[in-house]
């Protein structure tokens, strides 16, 4: 058992180091995760770029998606969580406090006394090791965690984050059931998932964007159940609400779902594309940009418009039955998987810098 622990650090924007951190000591009341797989997200791809934040928080070890195998645990925390060694786990973003009122009532991502989030806690703070680029990480007392089946490969298993996102987005938030028509606006590994979620909960027509860039996405989109993918931008169509208008013969969408990030136009499209009392749900995130925003539109057509804030508990639960049930092919959305020491060359080729990667799921695999 080594002393020591490597990891990706953050140094600054599109600044990767390998370091080396004290392996922790393990209490009664925490424990330690052998990392089998990190995925990677595109909010990591915009943190590593320095467009979220993440220079105010660097040096940190990123990857909030972590999968990994239990290495040592203590008797309480075992307890609690209600795991032993050699379990597989899944590991929520947010470490809540557990015991505020909001986390007593079911709201523990509104939390104000979390302290810790993994892959954006820096390595200032005791034990270092947040985040899921590493080979091993840290599981403080207040870590929600999810068993996993050891039997899925690990670039499979590790989609619970993307998928959960899906889930609860599409169906949780959405209300996605029986018969509606979805749209998704973006193509990229959450989109997709949605199409998933969608699907699975019987949605009748799921319509999905992306650029001409992502063809090799929307074709896996039309393989997970979209019935209709729409090309956009200088390639495409110039008004994808248009073009739902025709493929509802008018009725427009019930759920639609806005994933793209930093792009102002596809909210009004999104917002455009709903249905007289339709659901819109918010979580492509912007960089913090002002969007300007039709509220007349809002108000006329009766539109409920939600913001997506992560994964919580029961989207994690409900993605994890997903991909234990084997019903879709994921091993189809996953496309690269590295090694720790590529971690910077994992956010490039997600980001679409390496030519030609053709990049859908990614995932970091910090023992090989």
């Amino acid at each position: 058992m080594g002393e020591t622990v490597r990891a990706a650090v953050q140094v600054g924007p599109r600044r990767i180091e390998i370091r080396e951190f004290p392996r922790p000591k393990i209490g009664p009341d925490d424990g330690l995760l052998r990392v089998e797989a990190n995925g990677i997200c595109g909010s990591d791809v915009e943190v590593f770029k320095g467009h979220m934040g993440g220079d105010r928080r660097a040096p940190m070890v990123p990857g909030h998606e972590p999968l990994g195998i239990v290495e040592e645990i203590g008797e309480r925390a075992a307890e609690r969580w209600g795991v032993r060694v050699g379990d597989r786990v899944a590991l929520e973003v947010i470490v809540p406090c557990r015991s505020c009122h909001d986390c007593l009532t079911g709201r523990y991502q509104s939390c104000r006394n979390r302290r810790y989030a993994h892959g954006v806690t820096g390595v200032d703070v005791a034990p270092s090791l947040w985040g899921g680029l590493a080979e091993h990480l840290y599981l403080t007392p207040g870590a929600v965690l999810h068993k996993i089946d050891k039997r899925l490969p690990a670039e499979v298993a590790v989609m619970f984050n993307p998928l959960g996102a899906g889930v609860r987005w599409a169906v949780h938030l959405g209300g996605a059931g029986l018969g509606d028509t979805v749209l998704v606006l973006g193509a990229g590994q959450r989109g997709i998932a949605a199409v998933i979620a969608a699907r699975a909960a019987g949605a009748g027509t799921i319509i999905v964007t992306g650029l001409a860039s992502d063809a090799h996405k929307l074709e896996l989109a039309r393989e997970f159940g979209a019935d209709h993918t729409i090309v956009v931008g200088p390639d495409g169509v110039d008004d994808p609400v248009e073009r739902v208008r025709e493929i509802t013969d008018g009725a427009m969408a019930d759920v639609v779902l806005e994933l793209t990030p930093m792009a102002a136009e596809p909210v009004s499209h999104a917002l455009l594309a709903a249905r007289h009392g339709g659901c819109v749900v918010l979580a492509g995130l912007k960089g913090g940009a002002e969007i300007p925003l039709r509220t007349d539109l809002i108000i006329q057509r009766a539109l409920n418009v939600r913001g997506a804030f992560g994964v919580d508990a029961r989207g994690y639960a409900d993605a994890i039955a997903i991909i234990e049930s084997g019903r879709f092919p994921l091993e189809r959305m996953h496309t690269h998987s590295f090694g720790l020491d590529d971690t910077a060359l994992a956010m490039e080729t997600l980001a679409g810098d390496v030519p030609d990667a053709g990049a859908v799921h990614v995932s970091v695999h910090p023992h090989g």
